[in-house]
């Protein structure tokens, strides 16, 4: 582990062997990095998915970049080799598979959305700090857990990024400025292209539209935000909406909830109040 300097190292070495029982098809761990925190590459003889309790994790698999919000889980199949990055202060569960029920999940690294059932029992497992269950009943919640995780539609990634020359500095600006309400037309000309150029660098590049990957953009933005204790007026006109249902709109359309539900959910309370 590295605090705050990346390190490019890449020989796949297993960095952070875990204690794992043989006997056993799941182990939990809980753990929280603090900011500016780097996982060197690395890999598992078991598949990893990482569930988010407070922050965004970054996970590095070879050019790609993973960001995961606290409802979707990163899966990362046996053997891969990976690293993360936590710019801000990460809480997280590391959920461990052993080889046989990891072969029936996904065999390349996906995003699984989190359903209330899985973080509940995976939340129990932690609370009485129970790593590698052992008991029928504890091995009956690792089922379900199993269950869950092969009911979930995984997804490619959350937010997608590209080096494409073209979109690259459009991506970098919009994340240095959330709020910037350009169209795409505007940033086409800046780059001396046409918008129908661009609309088809994204969705080729990315798999998405610009209004979705900025939007996606803008929520992983208000979840640090609110995190921060912003009332959620603050939030949206910190992230450019003059009203604020249209941030949540899109928060819920996101997470499946409002942001007053997903700040009480999380003990967040606003610390400040517009006047």
């Amino acid at each position: 582990m590295v605090h705050g300097d990346q390190d490019k190292l890449n020989d796949g070495v297993d960095r952070y062997p875990l204690p794992l029982e043989p006997e056993g098809e799941i182990y939990l761990l809980k753990e929280e990095v603090a900011p500016e925190t780097t996982f060197l590459p690395h890999r598992h003889q078991w598949g990893q998915l990482n569930v988010v309790d407070r922050g965004v994790m970054e996970i590095g698999v070879e050019q790609q970049r993973w960001l995961s919000p606290p409802q979707y889980g990163i899966w990362i199949p046996p053997d891969v080799i990976h690293s993360s990055y936590s710019r801000q202060r990460v809480a997280y569960r590391a959920l461990y598979l052993n080889r046989q029920w990891s072969g029936q999940l996904p065999s390349q690294p996906c995003m699984i959305k989190i359903s209330p059932l899985l973080r509940a029992v995976v939340a129990d497992l932690s609370r009485r700090e129970i790593n590698s269950p052992t008991s029928a009943a504890d091995r009956r919640l690792a089922q379900v857990i199993f269950d869950q995780l092969l009911q979930a539609d995984p997804e490619p990634v959350y937010l997608p990024d590209s080096d494409d020359p073209l979109i690259k500095p459009i991506l970098r600006a919009l994340q240095s400025a959330p709020a910037n309400d350009d169209p795409l037309a505007v940033w086409a000309q800046r780059r001396h292209s046409t918008e129908r150029t661009l609309a088809r660098h994204f969705q080729r590049e990315l798999g998405m539209s610009f209004s979705e990957w900025r939007g996606r953009l803008r929520f992983l933005a208000s979840l640090s935000l609110l995190r921060k204790g912003l009332s959620i007026k603050e939030v949206a006109l910190e992230l450019g909406y003059s009203t604020s249902s249209a941030f949540i709109a899109l928060f819920r359309r996101h997470a499946g909830m409002s942001p007053e539900q997903y700040r009480r959910e999380r003990g967040l309370n606003a610390q400040r109040q517009l006047g």
